[in-house]
């Protein structure tokens, strides 16, 4: 089935002449990144060259796509903004709110029962304002999008950090708040800072263990988890040509790992054999008639140093397969050197579970590769020494690799096939063990791996690998086995090798599935009743922040200094907090309830300076917002990293936080809190950070005077009488500045709507 065709045909058809008038502006070839990012102006965009890491541009986006998590926050949101329709087309996903714990039939019947009053109200909003709804156990969103609605050369938003996975068929697609989809699906421009770019040059050529995904362990090793942070990604050489479309797909995907805008690549036969192979022959026609602006200029591949910020080059056929972790995507190590690593660290040698699938590993092929291993368990008389569990990303595929007889495979071997959905990869995961604060070590072939992220116990080692190397781990039970080199013993007492793993790309007998889990909205759903009970636990109608009053702000507390890394997760967790997403007073309660105290090192404990009484961060929080007293909170670098969740934002909003002050922002949550017309403000001077103490008071003295690129200054207050004055960034423009004023964007809108 195509989707959204027309779309796709008026997309291409005006795309040769924008990028030849922004070839015009510009005077040198384009990257295909600025060819998408020029492609989708807005209509009152004016047309320039605009300058990487500091021109605020305004979109057109193809398309809008949610997972239920989010959707719920973006459609309470939407449904204020006064419109009958979404403006672009747009989609649900019903993927996180799926714990697992028994398998996947059981599992998913029970999170229908559990999450049944949340799925409900997304299919019922959905079929109101023209939005199709992928029903609980379709699949994870990204897989789901890359199967039915990516294409070559378009621009989508995401309510979920790894939307990013489209680029693997040529598309910049990229994780967005709730509040910026309400935008876009509102009708209105999306702004971004125009990205930097950095290029990846693959020569070479896959072979033996290694896989896609050890491209971006490898990149991720190189630019850490800030290195990419304000830039788009473009992979390109012949390397690129070879990977297969959902190889791609993976290696854009885990690099929201390194908090890049997004990844992408040039349209090649990869992708045209990936749209003809899901249904959609008359996309990669299309694409095939335009196949030279859907992929950079060539004078760019081939001097990528005088049209990229960055360049970094891999030879895939030098490349060894890479284990990356834990407690960070970031930290890279080839495969000959873990054992070794792991010794040295002390990590836990025994690895308890192996977990294969997500949004990130889940293609056909990822699948097939990992069943030859798990058939020469079987075949070499091999036990699996580790637990092992396998989360498909769509029922396209389950269907498909059950028909084919490789989900038999896994469960002779020992494997459980989870439900297609997130499940333990966000932490929706009943976790088998004797003892939940145990050290122990799992690996995984999803994206990310901070702690306590998959099982909520920040004693796990979470280590990332490919699905192939996963599996052989798990054979062997053990983190110090190199499946390369080294012999198991099997149930005979044989010592035994694993052979190279063997993979298809596509099924012999094509894809095929039962009931992909689509429902199309109403043609029109002005009769379309959306009820959420007014005594919900689960869903609340959003009440509108307040404007901002006009005057400084004084008599600010100090709720909590963070220490370290402080992500989304650590200022709203996932897991059991899912049920809540549609409840932001709820949800409230997990505020920054995982961040560190930098004064007392631990985490959910903060004074309470009119009590001097210790409290977790969300009680103190509402005791301020009680008796009237503005708060700031305060972070170190890259706060805010990780998932794109924009509760992480409205939480404090909602509990009455005045501002943020860091050291430096992940790219996605700044965005999120200026949305919600809070302050997010950066240590024009990093050593400032030190002068913060437990008990200080703090005013924001010249707000009145708030204007695009002039530093705001803090009076801080210490208990000894003394007084730091310190200055403060920040990086509002003009209609930024109008978002805080109105008391966030949508307040903006719907006065916009009403004038």
């Amino acid at each position: 089935m195509v989707f959204d065709i027309e779309m796709i045909k008026a997309a291409y058809a005006q795309m040769a002449e924008r990028i030849e008038a922004a070839r015009g502006v510009v005077n040198k070839p384009l990257t295909l990144s600025e060819k998408i990012l020029y492609s989708h102006l807005h209509q009152d965009q004016a047309l320039e060259a605009f300058e990487r890491g500091k021109s605020y541009v305004d979109f057109s986006p193809d398309r809008v796509a949610m997972q239920d998590a989010t959707a719920q926050m973006a459609l309470l949101q939407f449904m204020q903004a006064g419109k009958k329709k979404a403006a672009v087309p747009s989609t649900v996903h019903c993927d996180h709110l799926i714990l697992a714990k028994d398998g996947a039939e059981e599992d998913l019947k029970n999170s229908i029962t559990a999450s049944g009053e949340v799925f409900n109200f997304l299919e019922s909003v959905s079929n109101k304002y023209g939005i199709g709804f992928w029903k609980p156990g379709a699949g994870i969103i990204h897989q789901v999008v890359l199967e039915n609605y990516a294409f070559p050369g378009g621009m989508m938003i995401g309510t979920d950090s790894h939307t990013v996975n489209a680029g693997g068929l040529g598309m910049v697609a990229i994780g967005v708040g709730g509040a910026d989809a309400v935008d876009v699906m509102a009708g209105m421009p999306w702004e971004l800072k125009f990205p930097k770019l950095i290029g990846v040059k693959l020569t070479g050529k896959l072979s033996g263990w290694t896989a896609s995904k050890d491209v971006i362990l490898k990149v991720a090793g190189i630019l850490t988890v800030k290195g990419g942070t304000g830039a788009i990604v473009e992979y390109f050489g012949e390397g690129a040509r070879s990977l297969s479309c959902t190889g791609k797909g993976t290696i854009c995907n885990m690099g929201a790992e390194i908090g890049a805008t997004t990844s992408t690549f040039g349209y090649d036969e990869k992708m045209a054999e990936y749209l003809r192979g899901t249904g959609r022959a008359e996309i990669a026609d299309l694409a095939d008639q335009i196949r030279e602006h859907l992929t950079g200029d060539d004078e760019v591949y081939a001097n990528p140093e005088k049209y990229f910020d960055q360049v970094i080059e891999i030879n895939l056929s030098e490349l060894e397969p890479h284990i990356n972790g834990p407690f960070t995507p970031d930290l890279a190590t080839p495969l000959s050197k873990f054992a070794e690593t792991v010794k040295e660290n002390g990590w836990p040698q025994k690895l308890e579970v192996g977990l294969i699938g997500s949004c990130t590993n889940s293609s056909y092929e990822d699948i097939t590769r990992a069943a030859s291993l798990a058939q020469q368990a079987i075949d070499k008389n091999l036990k699996a020494k580790a637990e092992y569990t396998i989360t498909p990303g769509s029922e396209q595929v389950r269907y498909t690799v059950e028909r084919d007889g490789y989900l038999g495979t896994f469960k002779e071997m020992g494997g459980v096939v989870l439900a297609n959905a997130c499940g333990p990869c966000i932490g929706q995961w009943a976790r088998h063990t004797n003892d939940p604060t145990r050290k122990n070590s799992i690996i995984t072939s999803f994206n990310r791996n901070f702690a306590k992220r998959n099982d909520g116990n920040p004693n796990t080692h979470s280590f990332v690998a490919s699905p192939e190397i996963v599996t052989a781990m798990a054979i062997a039970g053990d983190l110090t086995f190199n499946p390369m080199k080294d012999t198991l013993t099997n149930e005979e007492g044989k010592e035994v090798m694993l052979d190279e793993p063997k993979g298809i790309e596509f099924p012999v007998k094509g894809f095929d599935v039962g009931d992909n889990g689509y429902k199309a909205p109403a043609e029109d759903g002005s009769g379309v009743e959306v009820v959420v009970a007014p005594d919900s636990k689960r869903l609340q109608l959003l009440t509108p922040f307040q404007p901002w009053n006009g005057e400084n702000i004084h008599g600010m507390k100090l709720l909590i200094k963070a220490k370290g890394k402080c992500t989304t997760d650590h200022i709203s967790m996932a897991g059991p907090w899912l049920r809540f997403r549609g409840h932001l007073d709820n949800i409230s309660d997990n505020t920054l309830t995982g961040a560190i105290n930098y004064f007392n090192d631990q985490p959910d404990s903060v004074k309470n300076q009119a009590t001097g009484e210790y409290g977790s961060v969300p009680a103190t929080q509402r005791a301020y917002k009680a008796a009237g007293v503005p708060t700031i909170v305060v972070g170190d670098h890259n706060y805010g990293e990780g998932s794109s969740r924009e509760h992480a934002a409205m939480q404090p909003r909602h509990l009455g936080v005045k501002a943020i002050l860091v050291k430096s922002f992940a790219r996605i949550h700044e965005t999120n809190l200026k949305k919600q017309g809070m302050l997010a403000l950066t240590f024009s001077n990093e050593s400032d950070y030190d002068k913060i103490q437990e008990d200080d008071t703090i005013d924001i003295i010249d707000l009145k005077d708030f204007a695009p690129g002039k530093q705001l200054t803090l009076s801080v207050q210490h208990t000894d009488g003394s007084i730091d004055e310190i200055k403060v960034n920040h990086t509002y423009n003009e209609g930024q500045i109008e978002w805080f004023k109105a008391g966030s964007a949508l307040n903006l809108i719907k006065q916009q709507e009403n004038a």
